[in-house]
């Protein structure tokens, strides 16, 4: 990792890495796609990667305080950025990045930053590393498979129709397949059991 990102990595990780769906790997799996992304499509690498690297450090106010850590993660990035000296005429992009990234979010992507940011977040959550983390996030709130399953087809299925870049949308396509070939047969074997 490039020196200049390395302290934002480390304030990232204190910040708001939690184990699990949403760990400091994910955050890492995010920046290599921004990188990947990002090269391809022409970005500028000073405001994607640390809104890579920051794009879910309020998760921790999220769960604890309802606060969507979109917002709250902008807010403290801006904070964070500023007191080191960041250059200052990146940081509003990066704030925008990482307030837009949220599938969820009413806010939609503005820049080719901020497209790639939300691009590479959503990635994450397909293939096989989607998965994954969907069985993850389902054990993290108490829920059981048919969580997991409904989560994939109230969100992840729709996914690759979300992409914002091209780069984004010929990775979507490989692991969209890969999810709808997983469900396929996870359908199979769970109607042989019953």
């Amino acid at each position: 990792m490039d020196k200049k990102f390395e302290e934002i990595a480390r304030f990232a990780e204190r910040s708001g890495a939690e184990a699990g769906s949403h760990g400091f790997d994910h955050t890492l799996r995010v920046a290599r796609l921004c990188g990947i992304i990002g090269e391809r499509e022409g970005a500028d690498p000073g405001i994607l990667i640390p809104a890579a690297l920051l794009h879910d450090i309020a998760r921790p106010a999220e769960r604890g305080r309802g606060v969507p850590h979109e917002i709250e993660g902008a807010r403290v990035a801006e904070e964070f950025l500023r007191s080191t000296g960041y250059d200052p005429a990146l940081i509003p992009a990066i704030v925008d990045a990482i307030r837009t990234h949220r599938f969820r979010s009413d806010e939609k992507p503005a820049t080719r930053e901020a497209e790639i940011l939300s691009d590479a977040d959503k990635l994450d959550a397909m293939g096989a590393v989607g998965i994954a983390r969907t069985f993850m996030r389902a054990g993290e709130d108490g829920g059981e498979m048919q969580d997991a399953i409904d989560h994939f087809h109230e969100k992840l299925l729709r996914l690759h129709d979300h992409v914002h870049t091209d780069t984004a949308r010929q990775i979507a396509a490989g692991r969209h397949a890969f999810l709808t070939a997983f469900l396929r047969e996870l359908g199979e074997e769970t109607r042989k059991e019953r």
